[in-house]
């Protein structure tokens, strides 16, 4: 699908825009069009029975997730973008630019979850629920659920210096606020540059609200959701829903699809910024509408790259914690008690350890299991 709407938008000289003023030429879309066909392939590949897995397989299916994964990924970075003037009632600037971030989107899904699939029966893992422990698993058995646990202190401390980098950011929006001038632009100004929005933008402007900030609000409230134990099930302020487990991908959708998005826009914007101020590349066109300096474009332009990559990455952090803890596991390779369960004649690797710490850790009923730290035995029974 992604290849049939590329060609037909080279075709057709349809405009798609890469930034709010540089349109794709033809050739590219072409080329974007040719590797979503690689993509697929790489795919294809991947879905190979293992008899038919050998070294060449693995080197072409690394090879091709490597070169389609980044370029897709780059085609969705405006997607935290449209998401915002869809919510502020304002509409897109593009309607073709919104259809390819969303394709893009779609894409990069598919192929991350493919790449992981690949890699857990590469490496003897459980397709379904990733757990090295193959012996007794059901693909047709239900699965066990964790119980809910708060991220490990460190990834929540790595999550909150990650939003620091909304400081600078909110400092600027705050100084607007009240009233005052910052890096050549008036509060005035700013407040005239969202008043031709929506009737909501122009409600928020009036008060003083920036769409952009509270957008930012919402992505620290999921983030700070998904390293909480209220992230995976509903808290008492949730009316008719307390008490009920959270469906796992109903943070973990809007988590990576706006955090690799943010994550790659914050890199440009923070490695540009610096290499415009040396005179390395262009520096770019002051607002006219703001009034703001040149400088002052660069400095605004880096507190935005530090504030987007902050929360892209935080969100990133945070959710691979989420998933690590939320993951199930497939019922019949543990007893009742939660631990694993031992079959005669089967050798089982791994066990459950109390007291494990760190990234990737799962509760079982109270009880944790290390997934990363090299501590795994392989016990024999029978």
């Amino acid at each position: 699908m992604y290849a049939a709407v590329e060609t037909t938008w080279a075709v057709t000289g349809s405009t798609v825009p890469v930034t709010p003023h540089t349109p794709y030429s033809p050739t590219a879309q072409l080329a974007l069009a040719a590797l979503a066909l690689v993509a697929g392939a790489v795919c294809r590949v991947a879905g190979w029975p293992p008899e038919r897995s050998g070294r060449w397989r693995r080197q072409v299916v690394t090879a091709g997730l490597a070169l389609t994964v980044p370029v897709f990924a780059m085609g969705m970075a405006a997607l935290p973008a449209y998401f915002v003037t869809l919510a502020s009632g304002t509409g897109p600037e593009s309607v073709t630019g919104l259809v390819h971030v969303l394709l893009s989107a779609a894409l990069v899904s598919c192929l991350v979850l493919v790449g992981l699939s690949y890699r857990r029966r590469l490496t003897g893992r459980c397709p379904r629920c990733g757990s090295g422990r193959v012996h007794g698993h059901d693909r047709d058995a239900p699965v066990r659920r964790p119980d809910a646990s708060p991220a490990p202190p460190r990834t929540r401390k790595a999550a909150y210096l990650l939003l620091c980098g909304l400081l600078p950011w909110a400092a600027v929006k705050t100084v607007w606020t009240l009233g005052g001038d910052a890096f050549g632009v008036t509060a005035e100004k700013w407040k005239e540059s969202n008043s031709g929005g929506s009737e909501a933008v122009r409600a928020l402007a009036a008060v003083g609200i920036d769409v952009t900030v509270l957008a930012a609000g919402l992505g620290v409230f999921l983030l700070t959701g998904l390293m909480y134990r209220w992230g995976q099930v509903f808290p008492r302020w949730v009316l008719f829903l307390s008490g009920r487990r959270v469906p796992r991908l109903l943070p973990l959708l809007p988590a990576w699809l706006t955090a690799v998005g943010l994550s790659v826009y914050g890199v440009v914007l923070v490695v540009y910024s610096p290499l415009a101020a040396l005179g390395v590349l262009p520096a770019p066109e002051p607002d006219a509408e703001l009034g703001a300096t040149p400088a002052g474009t660069l400095w605004l332009a880096a507190f935005g790259g530090l504030a987007f990559g902050g929360l892209g990455f935080g969100l990133l952090l945070a959710s691979r914690s989420y998933y690590a803890r939320t993951r199930p596991v497939c019922a019949t390779a543990f007893d009742r008690t939660g631990t694993e369960a031992e079959r005669p004649g089967t050798a089982v690797t791994g066990a459950a350890r109390p007291g494990s710490g760190g990234f990737g850790e799962v509760r079982w009923n109270g009880a944790a299991r290390g997934e990363n730290d090299g501590s795994e035995k392989e016990l024999s029974s029978g």
